[in-house]
């Protein structure tokens, strides 16, 4: 009875046969990976399109992709039901969607910016062996929200929650410098006091200063604000272009003489851009960069 039963494919206890357990396995595995594999070729389809290639047509995505153009076209018509994508009208070639954008919007929101500035930040600090801080206006000040000091035995030790000028800083003018004029007016009416002898505290010269920040995209402290410290700093804006933060570099002069300081700008503005193009801000093609 019992070889009976297996013959039939049944086992002793009126079970299936393992055999036929393990091809319907092997079926659910195959549409698994046929599943992934779609899902694959659907995120390579919108990766396909760029700022060069607004709008592609289904023989030139079959192309790029390696694709029948058969399975291009479904990846593409579900793509568009659920707004991924969109077609043109006139042509029928497809660009990137609206939903694609408000799942971007939503990750701007939530995109903490001091951790998207730490790795940069750390980085910044190991090439340069000098301190390295990450500033945010707050009301009439400078606060340090990130700092990484230096492991040289004498180094600017500013720390976290540290509060500093805004008019005699490098952090602080890279700040100032874009906002709106009535806020600089404001700061300047204010009265400029003096931290060290070097301090600007004309309010005219002030604004001067600011406004060669602006045009060359990064500030200096030259002992304006301690005795001994010098400092660059450059901005770092958000989606919207606007100046959010500021990244510092500071150091004992006798390291950080004015040649190094400069030396060290490419690298400083490097790491702002690349944290500002985290927070999704692009530069214009036809932008010059000032440090260049």
């Amino acid at each position: 009875m019992a070889q009976a039963l297996e013959r039939t494919g049944v086992g002793e206890v009126g079970r299936p046969k393992a055999r036929g357990s393990s091809a319907m396995e092997r079926k659910g595995e195959a549409r698994t990976r046929t599943r992934l594999s779609s899902v694959a070729n659907s995120l390579r389809l919108i990766k396909a399109f760029s700022e060069d290639h607004y709008e592609i047509g289904i023989s030139d995505l079959a192309k790029r992709l390696g694709l029948a153009k058969s399975t291009v076209h479904r990846l593409a018509s579900t793509l568009l039901d659920q707004g991924m994508l969109e077609q043109n009208a006139g042509d029928g070639k497809y660009r990137l969607g609206l939903a694609l954008f408000e799942l971007g919007t939503l990750v701007r929101r939530k995109m903490d910016f001091t951790m998207e500035a730490r790795p940069f930040l750390r980085t910044l600090m190991e090439k340069t062996g000098e301190t390295v801080h990450l500033a945010i206006l707050d009301h009439d000040s400078v606060l340090y929200i990130i700092t990484h000091e230096s492991k040289q035995a004498l180094r600017m030790g500013s720390k976290v929650g540290t509060r500093v000028p805004v008019h005699s800083t490098a952090v602080g003018k890279a700040l100032l410098a874009f906002q709106p004029e009535s806020e600089i007016e404001r700061i300047v009416a204010r009265g400029l006091p003096a931290s060290a002898p070097g301090t600007i505290v004309d309010g005219k010269a002030f604004q001067r200063e600011l406004a060669a920040v602006r045009t060359r995209n990064y500030a200096i402290d030259d002992e304006e604000s301690e005795v001994g410290l010098r400092a660059i700093a450059a901005p770092v804006r958000n989606d919207a272009g606007h100046v959010i933060a500021a990244i510092s570099i500071a150091g004992p002069v006798h390291r950080m003489t004015k040649k190094m300081l400069l030396g060290w700008l490419r690298e400083l503005v490097d790491a702002a851009d690349a944290v500002s193009q985290r927070l999704g801000w692009s530069r214009s093609p036809g932008a010059a960069r000032s440090s260049r």
